[in-house]
């Protein structure tokens, strides 16, 4: 599965699992919303392995950046934040850093 696919899916389930947990913790949701949580990472976790390259840690450095610019969306769309300009800036870097590591000519 292309990188570009499978990191803006694979963030949607991490950020998704991930807020489940913190809606029964921290908001007080009920404890039900740990099992889509837990569903929705190990989605994360099957999309994550399906993209194409040699070594994991590349493409979980790689997906770093793409969870980093969906997560200042989540912040902005789900909770109502606006992201500043450090946020897009900072998100910028990512998003260039995780090109970096996934075009980089390699001569594997």
């Amino acid at each position: 599965m292309p990188a570009a696919l499978a990191f803006p899916l694979a963030a949607l389930a991490e950020i998704a699992g991930c807020f489940a947990i913190w809606a029964w913790w921290r908001l007080g949701a009920s404890a039900l919303w740990i099992v889509p949580g837990i569903a929705a990472l190990v989605v994360f976790g099957w999309l994550l392995a399906q993209v194409e390259t040699v070594a994991a840690g590349r493409a979980f450095a790689a997906y770093g950046g793409v969870y980093i610019a969906s997560s200042v969306l989540w912040m902005w769309l789900a909770e109502g934040h606006r992201p500043d300009r450090w946020d897009l800036l900072g998100t910028a870097v990512c998003l260039l850093g995780a090109t970096v590591i996934l075009a980089a000519p390699r001569g594997v």
